[in-house]
C-alpha cells in the first residue's frame, strides 16, 4: 500500500541528531532555535512542552509545522497523536502514559510514524514493535537535568536493541562529548534537548547541533 511505503520511507529517516524542544514559552524564539538546530544538521525535531497551556502548545506545534525550514527535518509531536494529526506532523512519540500504539495508529493513520519510549526495557520495545511502532527509544543513558529521576539504561542495551529490526534512538543527558559512545554501541539517532537548545544565541544552537550531527558523518 502507498501509505505503508510512505511510513517506511519516513521511518528510514530516523537517524542522526534528534533535536527535542525545551519548554520555551516564546513561540518566535522557539521557532528560531529549531530552525537553527536544523541548519546545524538536526534530521529530526520533536515538539515537546510539558508546562504550557494546551492552546499555546497547539499554536507552537502549528507554527513549527508551518515553518518550511523546520520541515526539512522529520517533525514529530510528543505525547499527542491528535495534535500530530491536526498539524500534519510526520509522526508522534509516545511515552509510558501516552496511550497505546494501536490507538495512536488509528488516529494518525498509516502514513505517519510512531516512536515509543522504552526506557531500559527491551521487552517493552518488542511489544511496541509488534503493535506497529516504527522506532523505539531507550534511556536515560546519562544523568539528565530535564528528567533527574528518569530510569537509567546501560549502554550494552543498545547492542541488543539493534536486533529488533527498527531504528533505535538513545536519550537522556546526551552531549557532543558522550554521544560517540552511544553511536558506537548501536544508536541510530540521539535525542538531545539541553546540549542543543540551552543557548541564548541561535548561532550557538546551530554550532551545538553541528557538533553532534557531524558525529554521524552529516
Amino acid at each position: 500500500m502507498l501509505a505503508e511505503r510512505i511510513s517506511t520511507v519516513r521511518s528510514a529517516r530516523v537517524a542522526g541528531l534528534y533535536a527535542v524542544t525545551p519548554d520555551e514559552p516564546d513561540t518566535r524564539l522557539l521557532v528560531a532555535k529549531v530552525v537553527a538546530a536544523v541548519d546545524g544538521g538536526a534530521t529530526m525535531v520533536q515538539y515537546r512542552n510539558k508546562t504550557l497551556d494546551p492552546r499555546v502548545r497547539r499554536a507552537q506545534a502549528h507554527a513549527l509545522a508551518q515553518t518550511q525550514a523546520v520541515r526539512r527535518a522529520l517533525f514529530i509531536v510528543n505525547d499527542d497523536a491528535f495534535l500530530a494529526r491536526d498539524v500534519d506532523a510526520d509522526g508522534v512519540h509516545l511515552g509510558a502514559d501516552d496511550g497505546e500504539v494501536a490507538q495512536a495508529r488509528a488516529c494518525i493513520g498509516r502514513d505517519r510514524i510512531i516512536g515509543v519510549s522504552c526506557y531500559d526495557d527491551v521487552d517493552r520495545a518488542r511489544a511496541a514493535i509488534a503493535a506497529g511502532a516504527d522506532y523505539v527509544a531507550f534511556g536515560s543513558f546519562f544523568a539528565s537535568t530535564i528528567k533527574p529521576g528518569a530510569r537509567r539504561a546501560t549502554v550494552d542495551l543498545l547492542a541488543r536493541a539493534r536486533m529488533l529490526g527498527v531504528p533505535v534512538v538513545a536519550i537522556g543527558g546526551i552531549t557532543a562529548a558522550n554521544a560517540p559512545l552511544l553511536i558506537a554501541a548501536g544508536a541510530d539517532a540521539v535525542a538531545v534537548i539541553s546540549d542543543v537548545f540551552a543557548h541564548e544565541d541561535v548561532a550557538d544552537v546551530t554550532r551545538a547541533s553541528k557538533a553532534i550531527a557531524e558525529l554521524f558523518g552529516r
